[in-house]
């Protein structure tokens, strides 16, 4: 019995082995789809394979690759398509074969769209806020394309919303790259919001315009509006200094924290009954302010146009000066009823052309900054009422010798007189400050005349302007001598150069040549310290000249002899009176 059973069970299992066998044998070589249609962005695409015998699978181009690309049974396969090189359709076929019997096999074809062409942003819109310090007021945007593009800021805010420099690369096709593109953006000063809409564009050069375009995005920018400041106010103007020395980042300010009122502010001078000047309006707002050592990249801040009742402000001692080029910036231009103002050692190289509506200055001084020129805007037609000019120390570099020096943008008013080789002669002196007299200018206004001039420590070379042959400028008359007791006849023979000249200073500049007779009879001659403040130059011009004058006074013996009515004449010992320096008339 137990040995029948056991042939039964053989003989079921032998059975059911060949029935298996018989089915594997029965599985129809196929692929479960034969067409495929995939985007320009590729990918992969899954096929099975039905067989139960060994297959082959091969691309006939080199943008699709089958994994695995060969088989014994039924296996799942992946046909790993790369992204589009053109904006065409494109086709591909793979092709499944038996092994044993290569004229049996499958095929599937696989259409590839090409890319749009298109311009598209990742966050087409931004909000920024009104106010951040320098190095955070900016944004990246990044921008997906194929096609070089241009990017348009319209006018209308070009001042606020600038873009920096950005490449596209599409060495790969037209296949979409990343770009990332920084933008940067400027202080909104007033109490409202603003917006500002940019487009993208195909560059000029791109063979692709923008009816081509699938897709352009434009980017939507919208800044918050500033903090409101209550103008012509002593709150406002508390708020407006607490603001411009955040601004700043002055080092050593103390206001915020120290708890005092304003009136005990230091630096800050506030209008009271008794000062010339005032009126009720102004009572308990700031008169003056000093802003001192602090770090910016900028010009003043936009919070000082609110101290309406200003007459004097200063601005002193930036950080890395020399490597600044800076601006005044618009919003100090629209406080004209400044008389005096300092913007020193700021880093700056030009003013701001509004900077001719402060017409009511009467001191002005931008000295150790790194002008290369005396702006062209200071003149008497711009600032009738200004009666010292101070320029000093405009060096941004130190050059001892001027003919052995690579350097360039050094400063120190170095292109007015630089030399030209072609005409072998140095520039002009700014001669039209050396003609800045009481009068009246061009708009027909009173002129007060310069009383101060400093233009020490530059890189002024050549000889001081003699205006011998200036048929512009006079000699003293006989009225000038008769209307001052000090004034000798000497003075006939002398062109009049800016008698009203009380402090004269062009000392440690690279000047050579004689002295002009106006410089050596000038009445204030004494007055100025010459031997400190104006013989004394240094170092070599770019000729390799030392600096320095060939007719320079032993001393003033020669000029008390003449200006016998100075209280200095009596001291002065005749028989060391010197020679009587000066050109004979």
């Amino acid at each position: 019995m137990k040995i029948r059973n056991y042939i039964t069970v053989s003989i079921l299992s032998l059975g059911i082995f060949a029935a298996c066998s018989q089915a594997d044998e029965k599985i129809a070589f196929g692929i479960d789809t034969n067409t495929i249609s995939v985007d320009a962005v590729g990918g992969v695409k899954k096929v099975k394979v039905s067989a139960s015998e060994n297959w082959v699978a091969t691309s006939n181009v080199p943008w699709i690759s089958v994994s695995p690309a060969n088989g014994d049974k039924s296996q799942e396969c992946s046909l790993n398509i790369d992204s589009a090189i053109t904006n065409t359709v494109r086709n591909g076929v793979v092709r499944i074969v038996k092994v044993d019997n290569k004229a049996e096999y499958q095929e599937i074809k696989i259409e590839q769209k090409g890319f749009d062409y298109a311009i598209t942003l990742d966050e087409p819109s931004v909000e920024i806020e009104n106010y951040a310090s320098l190095d955070k007021r900016y944004f990246d945007v990044r921008v997906k394309t194929n096609v070089d593009f241009d990017v348009q800021i319209p006018d209308s805010v070009s001042n606020w919303v600038k873009v920096e420099q950005y490449e596209v690369d599409l060495n790969h096709g037209i296949r979409p790259r990343e770009v990332n593109v920084r933008f940067t953006w400027g202080i909104n000063s007033r109490d409202r919001v603003r917006a500002a809409e940019v487009l993208f564009a195909p560059s000029k050069d791109s063979p692709i315009t923008s009816d081509m375009l699938v897709r352009n995005d434009r980017l939507y920018i919208n800044q918050g509006a500033a903090e409101p400041i209550e103008r012509g106010t002593r709150a406002g103007d508390s708020v407006a200094l607490l603001s411009i020395s955040r601004t700043l980042e002055v080092w050593s300010s103390d206001w915020e924290s120290s708890g005092e009122k304003m009136d005990n502010w230091d630096g800050v001078t506030l209008w009271e009954e008794g000062m010339a000047g005032y009126v009720d309006s102004l009572k308990g707002r700031v008169k003056s302010a000093e802003f001192y050592m602090f770090s910016t990249k900028e010009g003043i801040p936009f919070e000082v146009q609110y101290l309406t009742g200003a007459e004097e402000l200063t601005f002193y001692s930036n950080t890395n000066t020399f490597q600044l080029n800076l601006s005044c910036g618009e919003y100090i231009c629209k406080l004209t009823q400044l008389k005096r103002l300092t913007i020193g050692a700021y880093g700056l190289t030009e003013l701001h052309p509004d900077f001719t509506k402060l017409s009511n200055l009467e001191y002005l001084d931008l000295g150790s900054n790194n002008f290369e020129r005396v702006p062209e805007i200071l003149t008497p037609d711009n600032f009738p009422k200004l009666h010292a000019l101070r320029m000093a120390n405009n060096q941004r570099r130190l050059v001892y010798d001027l003919s052995n020096n690579i350097l360039t943008n050094f400063g120190g008013l170095y292109q007015h007189t630089k030399y030209d080789s072609k005409t072998q002669t140095f520039g002009e002196f700014p001669t039209w400050l050396l003609k800045w007299e009481p009068g009246t200018n061009q708009k027909n206004e009173p002129v007060t005349g310069l009383d101060t001039l400093v233009l020490s420590v530059n890189y002024l070379q050549g000889s001081i302007p003699s205006f011998e042959d200036d048929p512009d400028v006079g000699y003293y008359s006989p009225e000038d001598i008769a209307s001052a007791d000090t004034l000798p006849n000497k003075l006939l023979t002398v062109k009049r150069v800016m008698p009203q000249l009380k402090f004269f200073a062009l000392n440690l500049n690279r000047l050579t040549g004689a002295l002009p007779d106006w410089i050596l009879w000038h009445p204030s001659l004494d007055w100025w310290d010459p031997y400190t403040l104006l013989f004394t130059q240094e170092g070599k011009d770019e000729q390799g000249n030392l600096t320095g004058f060939t007719n320079e006074p032993a001393n003033l013996n020669y000029y008390y002899k003449e200006y016998t009515k100075k209280e200095m004449a009596n001291a002065t010992d005749d028989s060391e009176s010197g020679s009587d320096t000066g050109t004979k008339r």
